[in-house]
């Protein structure tokens, strides 16, 4: 029996640059692992949270998984590290089996491999189940196919014997445009029902541009099933929107969307139906200064809050500047970003932090969890020595949100 080694995290609580301190929370920033060989790099770190039993502290299940750096976006099979602590002490990596590359078949090729990728773990409360989602990719000689179909596959987790499921993937509607669809990378929102609304990006195979729609999925704990979908949205800017994220925020949903030029916001009554889409900008109508990559929620029932990277913070020699991570508010009304509430969130070493995720840990405490990506900018981007002497060294980072009552307390 192998013997899982745990990893002491260093735990401590940041000053953060801003203006007022948040009444409503405090962020205790950790490290869950460092250090890397320098020819594979930890990415995708993404948690999700089961609920404990009896009193007990949740049990936390991050995915992430490896990535070539002489490559672009070549991955390997996901692993999972564990905590039964609340993030103090965390197993080692662990890799799934049923996660592995696969054979695949495509346009007369039968020397192709695919994986999952961009996975994002959450708790289905309905069901009781840890499910996962994310998308599809299809690799040619170790290098990702320009042109591919795309799939949504999902899992579920199982807390006794600590596997996942073998993966399916989500039967789509026979429309062209949805071949080369995913839900890579977003972030879902789970009705009181147990239906599911899932964000994602789809286009044609041969299209140029993606565009972005909500689904509607019912899920039975074992088989997500796909019902109905609802607004169609994109740019006429780049390849379109993509990489949705959705929230529910006193009575309206929220969906935060990835553009090549800016990040865009969009609102709604139902979940489905949509606003088009706007340029994301603080409160004084400046544009934020995120682009080409993702944002994600924080919903709290006093507030909404972005997670976001963006220009402007003396991080030009980070690429696409996806470092600092920061946290603000939202005024939920003028969809715009409250920027004296701007705080860092997680700090910048020279690493791109721009592929996070937001877990719901507890009713006390939310979570962002993200990796130092160790690829720099060109043309030595595979040479990880740069970061290393900013500070960089592929940490899986935890930032932890930890909400307060009106008198200072902890709940």
């Amino acid at each position: 029996m192998l013997l899982i080694r745990l990893i002491l995290i260093f735990t401590f609580v940041v000053t953060l640059p801003c203006l007022v301190a948040d009444p409503l929370y405090d962020i205790d920033l950790t490290v869950a692992r460092q250090g890397f060989d320098k020819k594979m790099c930890w990415v995708q770190a993404r948690a999700g949270a089961i609920p404990g039993k009896n009193g007990d502290r949740p049990i936390a299940v991050m995915t992430l998984q490896k990535l070539l750096l002489t490559g672009s976006d070549v991955f390997f099979a996901l692993n999972e590290m564990r905590s039964t602590d609340g993030g103090i002490t965390w197993t080692e990596p662990k890799e799934h089996a049923s996660f592995a590359r696969q054979p695949f078949v495509f346009k007369g090729k039968d020397d192709l491999e695919m994986t999952v990728c961009d996975f994002t773990p959450a708790w289905h409360g309905k069901t009781g189940k840890l499910l996962g989602t994310g998308h599809t990719v299809m690799y040619e000689n170790n290098k990702v196919m320009h042109v591919r179909p795309r799939l949504t596959p999902y899992s579920v987790y199982d807390p006794e014997t600590q596997s996942w499921s073998k993966w399916q993937t989500l039967k789509m509607p026979p429309d062209a445009k949805f071949v080369n669809s995913g839900a890579g990378s977003v972030q879902r929102y789970d009705l009181p029902n147990g239906d599911v609304l899932l964000p994602i990006y789809y286009k044609e195979l041969e299209g140029k541009r993606y565009s972005v729609t909500v689904l509607r999925c019912s899920f039975d704990g074992t088989e997500l099933k796909f019902v109905e979908h609802g607004s169609e949205l994109t740019v006429p800017i780049g390849r379109g929107l993509y990489e949705p994220s959705i929230t529910h925020h006193k009575g309206r949903y929220f969906l935060t969307l990835r553009n090549d030029q800016a990040g865009y916001v969009a609102v709604s009554d139902d979940g489905l139906k949509f606003s088009e889409p706007r340029k994301w900008t603080f409160d004084d109508g400046e544009l934020l200064g995120n682009y080409n990559t993702q944002q994600h929620w924080v919903s709290h029932s006093e507030a909404l809050f972005l997670v976001y990277t963006r220009k402007g913070a003396g991080n030009d020699h980070v690429m696409r500047h996806r470092a600092p991570l920061f946290i603000a508010r939202v005024d939920p009304d003028n969809l715009q970003v409250i920027r004296s509430s701007e705080q860092v969130l997680v700090p910048e070493k020279g690493a791109r932090l721009g592929n996070f995720a937001v877990t719901q840990f507890s009713k006390d405490e939310t979570w962002i969890t993200v990796t130092e990506w160790m690829q720099t900018i060109g043309p030595k981007y595979n040479d990880p020595e740069k970061l290393m002497k900013m500070g960089a060294d592929n940490r899986v980072w935890v930032a932890k949100v930890k909400w307060k009552t009106s008198n200072g307390e902890f709940r």
